[in-house]
């Protein structure tokens, strides 16, 4: 199989709001896939439509070969989801949460607690398997979540904002389940709002905004598509920031952006040597710099280029009907 996903056009409304509107897609199997973009884009929604738990309003899409509408029980059987809460029982221990699991998908005792063990050993929650979840911290909780949608190992799992809300050391604990999973053969849709999250893990990114691919690729190809560089300045004064910013956007005849630090400015480029030019005329100006760096967008800057504004949470009261 070439592609664990294929999407074309998928439409979701909720009453006069469309969360998905057109959705093209297509994901290769035994990969990382990202779908990144702020809350309200439409990524909870596609996930749940490609996972069955909704019904599409147009468009179709086949998810490891099976329609998502009229081969829904077959395409079920090989696909898990772990959305955004967990949906684990906490006043069960981890141990009998996952005993439970395994029971009611099929294995019998023994098989039960050896895959019960078997889990608990790998997500390193052996010392705490017998607590109730809800005196879990947040990163054990999560690392639970997704063990539970391993009890019997998917062909694709399917994992909505896995990290919202977790502590940089949990939050790469769950970055390196990813990885181990797709080592093993399982493909991986990855929705999130963390720029950084799907730099590090996909191997193809969807950015969407307001319900629609807005564009597609590697992130060195999204990254090259919005400019060959990008200039970080600051300044020595901050009163200088507006006559900085106004002479470079001359110099470059391109946008410059204000930064949340009063003395900083960035601005893309296409045109290494005209940037380095502009830079050097700041001093000749009597504009004095602090600092400044030349490299790569990140991921943050390509956002910001694609869609005009930054990739911040926006959740709209219709999303927040859809996760509930």
């Amino acid at each position: 199989m070439t592609h664990a996903i294929e999407v074309e056009g998928l439409i979701k409304h909720f009453g006069a709001t469309q969360a998905v509107n057109g959705i093209d897609l297509q994901v290769p199997a035994g990969t990382v896939y990202g779908v990144l973009g702020p809350n309200g884009a439409g990524k909870t929604t596609t996930v749940r439509m490609l996972a069955t738990l909704l019904p599409p309003d147009g468009g179709r899409a086949r998810v490891l070969g099976h329609d998502i509408v009229t081969e829904a029980d077959a395409l079920r059987s090989r696909i898990s989801l772990t959305g955004q809460f967990a949906s684990i029982d906490e006043d069960l221990s981890g141990w009998e949460n996952l005993l439970l699991l395994s029971r009611l998908l099929g294995f019998g005792r023994k098989g039960a607690k050896a895959r019960a063990q078997e889990l608990l050993q790998a997500f390193d929650l052996e010392e705490a398997s017998h607590k109730q979840v809800k005196y879990y911290s947040g990163g054990m909780r999560r690392r639970l979540d997704i063990a539970a949608s391993l009890v019997v190992t998917p062909d694709l799992i399917f994992l909505d904002e896995p990290t919202t809300g977790l502590d940089p050391r949990s939050r790469n604990q769950v970055w390196d389940i990813v990885r181990a999973l797709v080592n093993d053969g399982t493909s991986v849709l990855l929705t999130t709002q963390y720029l950084e999250e799907a730099d590090q893990l996909a191997d193809r990114i969807a950015v969407i905004d307001h319900g629609k691919v807005i564009a597609e690729g590697t992130s060195k190809e999204l990254k090259a598509s919005v400019g060959s560089g990008v200039m970080h300045i600051h300044l020595a004064d901050p009163a200088q920031r507006e006559a900085a910013q106004q002479q470079l956007a001359q110099a470059l005849s391109v946008p410059v952006h204000i930064e949340a630090d009063p003395s900083a400015l960035s601005v893309q480029f296409t045109d290494t040597t005209a940037a380095t030019y502009a830079l050097a005329e700041l001093p000749r100006a009597g504009i004095a710099l602090s600092h400044y760096s030349m490299g790569q967008p990140s991921l943050d800057e390509v956002f910001l280029a694609l869609t005009g504004h930054p990739a911040e949470p926006e959740t709209t009261q219709n999303e927040q009907e859809v996760q509930a």
